[in-house]
């Protein structure tokens, strides 16, 4: 069975878009378990959808490289998903001029507790600072973490996992816990995921409200350029 399988796979494995149809699938039947789930954040897609893709990779002992030559289309597609969310913000700029107060304390909150908080894991765990300096711009959206990452010393690659992770956990976590805190607005829930989760968290808030995704748009806008203007500042005064 093992031979007919490696028989089979070998020259699929060539074609470039193999890699793309497996991660596409792979998202397919994470939205379908998160269905059958009723909906439940727990059911990630995304990280259902990394789980298989990982199971697929490692059995099939594919290198990275020749996994992102067939799925980088997705890849270059995160750039134009991340713009798109323009679009809510747009049509909903009148409530976030209402707002402007509390979406300035949140995010400077929200910003500055993620870097000190990153880092003061890494130290109390016992890490070195070139992981401390990973960890640090973690929350923001993976192209500006790992730009952030690389500027200030840390470990690019280490920090895109951390993000895409921490990601995740505020995909899973995020809307269930403001649901336990009895927290019901949609301005909330789309900034709280823009500023700790980037793209992943912002992604699932946008798929069910648009006021939502208006502020997550802007979580992950702001977030973004205030991290890349602390960071490096908080860094050169921890010496």
């Amino acid at each position: 069975m093992t031979k007919v399988i490696t028989h089979l796979w070998t020259p699929l494995s060539a074609t470039p878009l193999l890699w793309l149809a497996v991660t596409l699938l792979a998202y397919v039947i994470g939205r379908t378990v998160q269905r059958a789930c009723r909906g439940s954040a727990f059911a990630s897609p995304v990280l259902i959808a990394i789980a298989l893709v990982g199971v697929v990779v490692l059995a099939t002992h594919t290198s990275y490289e020749t996994y992102f030559a067939g799925a980088q289309f997705i890849n270059f597609l995160l750039g134009p998903a991340t713009i798109a969310l323009a679009v809510p913000l747009a049509r909903n700029l009148v409530y976030v001029r209402r707002n402007l107060n509390g979406i300035g304390v949140a995010l400077l909150a929200g910003s500055i507790t993620s870097i000190v908080s990153g880092v003061a894991i890494v130290w109390a765990l016992g890490g070195s600072r070139a992981v401390a300096l990973s960890m640090a711009p973690k929350a923001v959206t993976t192209p500006i973490a790992m730009a952030v990452s690389q500027e200030i010393g840390g470990i690019p690659a280490l920090t895109a996992a951390l993000a895409i992770m921490g990601g995740i956990v505020a995909a899973v976590v995020g809307q269930e816990m403001l649901k336990q805190l009895r927290i019901d607005d949609w301005r909330a829930h789309g900034l709280a995921a823009g500023v700790a989760g980037s793209g992943v968290a912002a992604a699932q808030v946008a798929s069910r409200n648009e006021l939502g995704a208006a502020f997550a748009a802007l979580g992950i806008a702001l977030n973004g350029l205030l991290t890349a203007l602390l960071v490096p500042i908080l860094m050169m005064i921890w010496k």
